[in-house]
């Protein structure tokens, strides 16, 4: 790595944070290191603590990108499940560097699509050969849910910010209706990322059956063919399917559709058998439309990361 292309990159979660350094816009996996966000007082601890433990001089940080799992504006985040504040202006002077981005984390996994290896894509949904430049979506499903698109232009790469995840739930499945008491958010409101994040595997299990338990005991249970969960599975994928095509009309991404996030890499073994692909298609007198786009599963881990790295080298 080059003195002059150092940069440190974050990726923010609800629960942990993760650091590397990148030399350009190629993240150098050796150097990732996780931190518990319980654990420090917030992301300027987290990445003293990471210098610290690397050895790296802060003055040798030519720029930093970091992305976090709530709304950015201005260059100021907060996160949603998180009582952090992560400020551009801030970061920037704790690191003596005036290249400095603060990205939505679904932000950064759009800089990441086309810098993604194709060991990391597994196809959910096939679809034609997109044209150069043609849009994207990225859809993640994590502790929250959000979506974006990604535009390339002349003048570069534009992922605009997006909260998706509180949108309402479809109303096109029935199965939904009398369940959407059970499946408010603190409001009230029976948004998206009530059901479609980690905690909504739980709120939709719960509304079935009246049953508690946690996201991973329900996906166990689905992977050993359980009835009860089974069918949480199922209508959890259904879900997840209509809201994929709700957005895919929305923004008519050309270039694909990719799913990323721990949920959806949870979810992937299943996708196929509980009918991803036609709840995604059924649209009415617009299915045929629907083939014209693919979607794929992201299961590089670390995409956020390379997404911010890459990000950075442009700016």
């Amino acid at each position: 790595m080059t003195s002059t292309s150092l940069a440190l990159v974050a990726d923010i979660g609800g629960t942990n944070t993760r650091v590397a350094l990148a030399d350009g816009p190629q993240v150098h996996l050796e150097t990732v290191a996780r931190f518990k966000n319980a654990e420090h007082g917030g992301i300027g601890d987290v990445i003293a603590r990471y210098l610290a433990q690397t050895g790296t001089r802060s003055e040798a940080i030519s720029g930093t990108c970091v992305a976090m799992a709530g709304p950015v504006h201005d260059g100021v985040g907060t996160l949603t499940n998180l009582d952090w504040r992560i400020d551009k202006a801030v970061l920037g002077d704790a690191l003596s560097t005036d290249r400095v981005a603060v990205l939505n984390d679904l932000q950064a996994q759009g800089h990441a699509i086309g810098r993604i290896a194709e060991a990391d894509l597994t196809v959910a949904v096939p679809g034609p050969a997109a044209a150069e430049h043609a849009a994207a979506l990225v859809i993640g499903l994590g502790t929250g849910f959000n979506a974006c698109p990604v535009f390339d232009t002349d003048m570069g790469r534009f992922v605009p910010p997006s909260e998706a995840g509180h949108v309402s739930l479809p109303t096109s499945i029935t199965e939904l209706h009398p369940l959407l008491d059970k499946l408010v958010d603190g409001g009230g409101y029976p948004s998206v990322e009530e059901v479609l994040s980690g905690r909504g595997v739980s709120h939709l299990h719960a509304a079935l059956h009246g049953e508690q338990a946690e996201p991973a005991a329900i996906l166990d249970r689905i992977g050993a063919g359980e009835a009860r969960a089974e069918a949480t599975g199922a209508l959890f994928v259904r879900i997840l399917g209509d809201v994929a095509g709700n957005l895919t009309l929305t923004h008519l991404p050309f270039g694909g559709v990719y799913l990323v996030g721990g949920v959806t890499r949870a979810f992937l073994p299943h996708l196929a058998r509980f009918g991803f692909a036609e709840a995604f298609h059924n649209k009415g007198r617009f299915s045929d439309f629907m083939a014209q786009f693919s979607v794929s599963v992201v299961t590089d881990d670390y995409a956020a990361l390379t997404g911010c790295a890459g990000h950075l080298s442009h700016i």
